[in-house]
């Protein structure tokens, strides 16, 4: 779907819902929900990762939830980053209402039941919010650097659904003991227990069909992602972020989660952002950078790129085609899309 114009369903009424820092006065269509998706109001979450000092942790912190993002998350990697658990403590110290949570923790990188204990930390030292993101692992590097083992993907995976059953374990209420095949936990009963009862809200991404699938079952916040089997963001990841591919990534995840559609939130988060009036110049450019048509960036729901009015657009567009009401963006998008925060956050 592009940008120019609205599909069937959309129908042009003025609905003066807010004002950007700019002063702008934002004009949104009203939306018939063509989604397999229940309606949800939007969410908006920023991914941040570094910092030179407190100070400047604690101000990114605080301009992020001042400009109306719900959410900040952080990657889990060993590259250029801070590590996400004191760094997003930190962050929830900082602020009063924003909600922190890692996108996504790999479950190679810790035992569960150590994370467990961090999330459920976590939750109770920030009253209540925090949000627990998790998957498999994917990236190469990370592995080949640490000297850590670069399973297959689907014993990664076999793994990472044995690590979110211990997870659940430990922040339930009781004593718990597990048997599997990668990890066996006996009466163990995690403490402390998380605030947010019965327990905080799981976002588990995935590209493939299992992770989608499972995520389905499984998780309250569903990421659509690329498929990253190569271990890396190259060429393959960003071929499979089309706006057809999303199409029946989307269509697995509603077909298996079918018996709890109304549970689910659809999250993505998009990597190429830039709020400009010279959208097709912008798309072309980043088509020239990652050797890909520009035809899959203009249609891609991983990019957001234009003026405030067309982004808010593109935003209720893909809210009605595929359900995707919770956005990601970066850091380095904190300002520029403050706009389109203050105008679609919670409507």
């Amino acid at each position: 779907m592009g940008s120019g114009g609205r599909e069937q369903g959309f129908h042009d009424v003025d609905h003066r819902i807010g004002h950007g820092p700019a002063g702008v006065v934002t004009k949104i269509a009203t939306v018939q929900n063509m989604s397999m998706f229940p309606h949800r109001p939007f969410r908006f979450g920023v991914q941040v990762s570094h910092a030179s000092s407190a100070q400047e942790w604690a101000e990114l912190a605080r301009r992020s939830e001042d400009a109306g993002y719900d959410v900040l998350t952080m990657p889990d990697h060993f590259t250029n980053q801070l590590a996400p658990v004191p760094a997003l403590m930190a962050a929830a110290d900082a602020t009063t209402t924003l909600r922190i949570g890692a996108l996504v923790f790999d479950n190679d990188y810790k035992h569960p039941v150590v994370l467990a204990k961090e999330l459920a930390t976590m939750d109770l030292l920030s009253d209540g919010r925090t949000e627990i993101g998790l998957g498999a692992g994917w990236m190469l590097s990370d592995y080949e650097q640490a000297g850590m083992t670069y399973d297959s993907p689907k014993v990664r995976i076999d793994r990472f659904i044995e690590g979110l059953a211990v997870i659940r374990g430990a922040l339930g209420p009781d004593t718990f003991s597990y048997s599997g095949d990668h990890y066996t936990i006996t009466n163990y009963n995690g403490l402390p227990k998380p605030v947010q009862q019965p327990l905080p809200p799981i976002l588990i991404g995935g590209g493939g069909p299992r992770v989608l699938g499972f995520a389905a079952r499984e998780a309250d916040i569903v990421g659509i992602n690329g498929t990253l089997t190569a271990g890396v963001v190259g060429p393959e990841a960003i071929s499979t972020m089309t706006s057809a591919s999303v199409d029946e990534k989307v269509a697995l995840v509603a077909k298996a989660g079918a018996h709890r559609l109304s549970e689910i939130e659809l999250n993505i988060r998009t990597f190429f952002v830039k709020v400009t009036n010279d959208r097709a110049s912008t798309i072309n450019a980043i088509s020239s950078m990652f050797s890909v048509p520009a035809e899959l960036i203009d249609t891609s729901p991983f990019a957001l790129i234009g003026s405030v009015d067309a982004c808010i657009e593109q935003l209720l567009e893909r809210r009605e085609k595929w359900g995707f009401s919770y956005t990601i963006v970066g850091a380095e998008n904190i300002d520029e899309c403050a706009p389109i925060v203050a105008a679609l956050r919670g409507k």
